[in-house]
């Protein structure tokens, strides 16, 4: 059983645990958070004070911290490779459990589209397709990425984008890719992507409900366009 410390007795670096059992995480501050991850800071900051000055650095925005590469946070003295990547888990974590669940999701629109990809992709410096497999409900069943690329273009296999649907028994499908340059406009990559997918899904009578292009300020729906 775990002993009954007072405050007095915790190291500084080591309070915002103590706060957070006896009041519950809801009760701590962003910095306290992330002090709790990385332990002690450096000679001249408690844990909380480092994290204090990093938040401060990025407009108090966890999203943007959880932007940075490692060695950006290295930059902070007290930060080291361990502390960067422990900081960075966690906000990925934070993406990943914002899309979790999937069966609560039913897609019906190329907003519903983008605000389920929307903590998955906002971060991504290259750009990379994903397909949603929906059920006869548009229900999520599955998201899956079919492809990574660089800043322009991703190479993406029409055959694995139907695999997964059978596998899965999907009776519909969205595609849906970011541009990390934040234009919104298809290219005639794009343009050739979503005919080949048509073409084919229609072969294996699945729907082809929506090809939807991300940015972090918005997106652009092949479907909304009447391109489908």
């Amino acid at each position: 059983m775990m002993d009954k410390l007072t405050i007095n007795r915790w190291a500084e670096e080591d309070r915002p645990r103590e706060k957070m059992i006896s009041k519950g995480a809801q009760a701590l501050t962003n910095a306290e958070l992330l002090a709790i991850l990385i332990g002690s800071g450096s000679d001249e900051d408690s844990a909380v004070g480092l994290m204090q000055k990093v938040l401060a650095a990025y407009g108090n925005s966890i999203d943007r911290v959880g932007r940075l590469s490692v060695d950006e946070l290295c930059r902070f003295k007290g930060i080291g490779p361990a502390k960067a990547v422990t900081i960075l888990a966690a906000c990925e974590l934070g993406r990943r459990r914002a899309v979790e669940q999937p069966e609560r999701w039913q897609i019906r629109s190329a907003a519903q589209v983008y605000d389920y990809f929307y903590p998955l992709m906002r971060d991504l410096p290259v750009e990379e397709c994903h397909v949603l497999l929906l059920s006869q409900s548009s229900t999520v069943i599955d998201s899956v990425r079919i492809g990574v690329g660089g800043l322009t273009e991703t190479v993406v296999d029409v055959r694995l984008i139907l695999r997964e649907a059978l596998l899965k028994r999907a009776t519909s499908l969205i595609l849906c890719h970011n541009h990390p340059s934040g234009s919104l406009r298809p290219s005639a990559h794009d343009d050739r992507l979503t005919r080949q997918v048509q073409e084919a899904a229609q072969l294996l009578n699945i729907r082809f409900n929506d090809h939807v292009i991300f940015t972090d300020g918005g997106y652009y729906s092949y479907a909304d366009e009447g391109r489908l």
